[in-house]
């Protein structure tokens, strides 16, 4: 079919009858390249061509999982909050390793040092959830004088 001002010829739909389909058929079944670019003469003005156009808008099936997470955010509080043994350290290093493989692609290698980064993170939020009651028990019990009873010097007291 012929364009009506140039005389040029327009891409053919596919064999299965949708245009620039490239999901259902090969890519060279009877599809042809677009038309070249061409200026619009100066005798023809914009508000007399038709204003209405339709586009075809296709969805893409693709299930794709979720990337992996890497909880860059947790190991950056773990290390600022938390850093017993530098195990928030080691979290966020791991947790940047996993987003720059995931932003390589690498998904299986972004989930290992996510994982891991994950496991740090936990291992340092119990070893600091620990460390803090220990530390109110400790106080607690100096506070009630269980840590500190008086002392007698010498020869005081009952003999």
């Amino acid at each position: 079919m012929a364009s009506p001002k140039s005389g040029t010829n327009w891409p053919q739909p596919c064999i299965c009858g949708r245009w620039g389909c490239l999901r259902h058929c090969p890519p060279d079944a009877g599809m042809q390249q677009l038309p070249p670019y061409e200026m619009l003469p100066a005798e023809v003005k914009m508000d007399e061509l038709p204003r209405s156009t339709t586009v075809l808008v296709e969805e893409t099936q693709q299930l794709q999982p979720p990337p992996p997470r890497d909880h860059l955010v947790w190991s950056l509080f773990t290390t600022l909050y938390g850093n017993f043994c530098c195990l928030g350290l080691l979290a966020f290093i791991f947790s940047v390793k996993s987003r720059d493989r995931k932003v390589l692609g690498d998904y299986s290698g972004a989930l290992s040092y996510g994982s891991t980064a994950k496991c740090l993170n936990i291992t340092a939020l119990v070893i600091n959830i620990l460390i803090v009651v220990i530390v109110i028990i400790v106080v607690s019990l100096a506070v009630a004088g269980v840590l500190n009873p008086p002392r007698y010097g010498y020869g005081y007291g009952p003999t």
